[in-house]
């Protein structure tokens, strides 16, 4: 006769825990999606943003990449002048779209939006990181815009599936990581006022102390202290990798990754932490 084994109350309750524990990542992926999703909304109902933005970008390559490339004395190896500048020019309109998300965030306070966001049963990280993604995605239209001025310039352009998709990952993942800085500046100001203030004053250090414009060896010391440490270089030096012709990365791609990722968990994990702090 087979012996009856008789489930004891430990493995009964064990048996929950384990399906609440499969469940938790894929309730965290649908939150982050969602927040995702309805942020995305805004830029089709009303794409007018993107259009202006992309604007900026457009003249750095019209005008001054066009200017430098015939006066400059910047030591680009045998890239041409264009060729250097684009990736940067690209990394640029992520970075402008992307620092200037926060002032969403703080209607969204104003709206009550954020008090029904925290009220919900979705985690403060899958929100965070909702919006970081939408900040990442909406970047790619841009990008679109850039690739395309950028391939009627004559710009030698790497057009393979590969790259195109490493060159959208990068962008979604540095769009990302400054949007979520964003975020927690705008967590911390919780004023339009102040937080445009503080916008415009980071952006164009961000901008000029990165490898964008010019390589990061022409710098003096104390430049290249604040370069290293800027998650705009290892954007700027990854699109370089993957976008151009004979382009690459200062520090290798996968450390150009590493870097990104690793800014992009320590923007999540802060603004997770001070979010809440925008409905007091």
């Amino acid at each position: 006769m087979p012996e009856v084994r008789t489930v004891t109350s430990l493995e009964r309750a064990a048996r929950p825990a384990a399906s609440a524990d499969l469940a938790a990542p894929i309730r965290f992926v649908g939150d982050t999606l969602t927040i995702a999703r309805s942020e995305l909304r805004k830029v089709v109902r009303d794409p007018t943003e993107l259009l202006t933005r992309a604007a900026q970008p457009i003249l750095w390559l019209l005008v001054f990449g066009q200017v430098i490339a015939s006066v400059r004395a910047i030591p680009t190896g045998s890239l041409p002048y264009l060729d250097f500048l684009a990736p940067g020019v690209l990394a640029q309109s992520a970075l402008f779209s992307a620092i200037f998300y926060g002032i969403a965030v703080i209607w969204e306070r104003d709206l009550g939006i954020v008090h029904k966001l925290l009220a919900s049963p979705a985690s403060r990280t899958a929100l965070v990181s909702g919006k970081a993604l939408s900040g990442g995605f909406r970047a790619l239209i841009q990008a679109t815009i850039v690739y395309l001025v950028a391939g009627v310039l004559g710009i030698h352009l790497k057009l393979d599936l590969p790259d195109l998709i490493g060159v959208g990952l990068i962008i979604v993942l540095g769009s990302a990581v400054f949007a979520t800085f964003s975020l927690d500046i705008a967590c911390i100001v919780r004023s339009r006022e102040r937080f445009m203030g503080i916008g415009q004053l980071l952006t164009m250090p961000l901008f000029f102390a990165s490898s964008a414009v010019y390589p990061v060896s022409v710098m003096p010391d104390w430049l290249k202290a604040i370069a290293a440490v800027n998650p705009l270089t290892y954007m700027v030096d990854a699109l370089r990798s993957l976008m151009v012709q004979g382009g690459a990365s200062d520090r290798g791609l996968p450390m150009d990754i590493a870097v990104l990722v690793v800014a992009l968990v320590a923007m999540v994990a802060l603004g997770s932490r001070l979010y809440p702090r925008l409905a007091r």
